[in-house]
């Protein structure tokens, strides 16, 4: 029992400074070994004691008072205070995380260059007649009147509700669900079936919305793939998948490379080979993402491509991320084929399928933010949903939307009417093209054309292919895409987007483009 007591005692008796227990904890092991329970107890207690009394005896006069005025305080030497911390060697500058600094270097692709460039320098046909001419950015200005129009007459009372509707303010400024308001998900769900096909019928319960298609294609990688994984991708593909896909989730992208020959539409053959060399080299495949219509080419995959891929993608037990936010945006006379056209037609695993979609290039509203993950994969609905807290759409722009989108009278108007201005929009900066001698790829959907520019690149390789893109962009003041942001592998390929043109500024693009092909000769 002494023994017991010895070793317990001295835990209720905590010095409270760093000097009174150098002191006391050899001095207490020796007592106790010698003089037994009274003298290991007494003896710290009175040294603790005594060096309480030196100190207080030691202690500088006249401390001031916690209740100095501000006044004396300022009056206080503080120098000595901030030299002292200022030389006490600093290891340099603060410094931020890897990942951060990763993201916050100059961008090195021609892609995002470019686009820098025309923000400081935009062409405006009267405030700024020689600036850049964007043609590098996928977006739809053709029937901005027609949205103009029916908001104007529309955006009071979808917000804020007709007389006699239920709503009122609180249904624009409380929390709402950060997968998307359920109304809205009908909505859209009619539009998707509008738009992408009248044989395809989308469940509500399958979508979840976000802030845009670039958040929406970030989570579905998220939610399909680990840090390290990859996806295949048939190349050349949209430059931007670049960044939106590795920046956070670290999913690797693996070009399957398409031939000119074949209109650059990809092979079960190459996807089989690009898979089996990422094996050999220890990289795990999650995935294949496609465009449908891709993007930039603007071919569409045909029907029995679709079915090959499903085979291909059970075979090797991995997902397949079909984009289709283009696929309102269709001049040509190919067949466009959803995917959930062909998961409603036969008996497949739709659990490994994910479609992508948005409204920025059908519905032209890049601004307002929205896009959709619509998924049969019930973990990925529900991981999907957590993941939007971070890219939840406003409630006023869902309170619009719910009201355009249920407008199928101007849904109708609007697709048809934005199909046939694409595509004489398209057909007269193709010729424009041709009366120089560039050749564009066949075309049936999307808001760009594929142009063949390598008669006008000095020598057949990415360098010759830059350096004519420097001389467009710093000389013609055009800003193009060239086929190496999208890693596309035969050189002189360049994405135009011309869908933010009118018909008027292609007479000048052409001159732009004259000037610097007759360097080139």
């Amino acid at each position: 029992m002494t023994q017991s007591h010895r070793t317990t005692e001295p835990e209720h008796r905590k010095p409270t400074t760093a000097t009174a227990m150098r002191l006391i904890v050899p001095l207490q092991g020796v007592v106790q070994g010698r003089g037994g329970l009274i003298l290991g107890s007494l003896i710290p207690c009175a040294l603790f004691y005594f060096l309480q009394f030196y100190l207080k005896r030691h202690r500088s006069p006249n401390p001031p008072s916690p209740s100095t005025s501000s006044s004396n305080l300022a009056g206080l030497p503080r120098t000595s205070s901030r030299s002292a911390l200022s030389s006490r060697g600093s290891l340099g500058p603060v410094r931020i995380s890897a990942r951060g600094s990763s993201i916050a270097k100059p961008d090195d692709s021609p892609y995002y260059i470019g686009f820098n460039k025309f923000r400081d320098d935009p062409y405006d046909k009267i405030n700024n007649p020689n600036g850049i001419i964007q043609l590098g950015l996928a977006e739809n200005t053709l029937c901005l009147d027609l949205i103009e129009k029916w908001v104007s007459e529309n955006l009071s009372d979808s917000i804020m509700g007709r007389d006699g509707d239920d709503l009122s303010i609180s249904g624009i400024t409380t929390y709402q669900p950060f997968d998307g308001m359920m109304e809205l998900k009908v909505a859209m769900a009619g539009f998707m079936s509008q738009v992408l096909g009248q044989a395809v019928s989308f469940d509500p319960s399958q979508i979840v919305l976000t802030a845009g298609a670039t958040p929406a294609v970030e989570i579905l990688c998220f939610c399909l793939a680990d840090h390290g994984n990859a996806l295949l991708v048939p190349s050349p593909y949209y430059p931007g998948f670049d960044r939106d896909i590795r920046f956070r989730t670290g999913v690797e992208l693996i070009p399957v490379h398409c031939r000119s020959t074949d209109n650059f539409a990809f092979s079960i053959t190459a996807l089989d080979q690009a898979f089996n060399q990422a094996r050999k080299r220890g990289v795990k495949v999650r995935g294949i993402l496609i465009c449908n219509p891709a993007n930039p080419v603007g071919n569409i995959i045909p029907r029995e491509t679709l079915y090959e891929l499903l085979d291909f993608a059970r075979e090797k037990n991995i997902h397949v991320i079909s984009d289709e936010i283009y696929g309102g945006s269709i001049f040509g006379n190919e067949e466009f084929v959803s995917m959930a056209e062909i998961l409603e037609a036969e008996e497949v695993d739709k659990d490994r399928v994910h479609i992508i979609y948005g409204l920025s290039k059908d519905l032209s509203l890049p601004g307002f933010r929205t896009g959709v993950i619509y998924s049969y994969n019930e973990s990925v609905l529900a991981a999907a949903k957590k993941l939007t807290r971070f890219c939840s759409i406003s409630a006023p722009t869902q309170k619009l939307l719910i009201s355009m989108l249920s407008d199928t009278k101007f849904i109708q108007e609007y697709l048809e009417t934005n199909k046939r201005r694409i595509k004489k929009l398209y057909d007269s900066f193709v010729a424009g093209l041709k009366q120089l001698g560039i050749r564009c790829s066949e075309s049936s959907a999307g808001l760009y054309c594929w142009a063949d520019m390598s008669g006008l690149i000095p020598s057949y390789s990415e360098k010759g292919e830059l350096e004519l893109w420097d001389k467009l962009l710093n000389i013609a003041k055009i800003n193009v895409t060239p086929g190496a942001a999208c890693h596309c592998i035969e050189p002189g390929w360049f994405r135009c987007c011309f869908t933010s043109l009118t018909h008027e500024d292609i007479p000048l693009v052409i001159e732009r483009i004259q000037k610097v092909a007759e360097t080139c000769k």
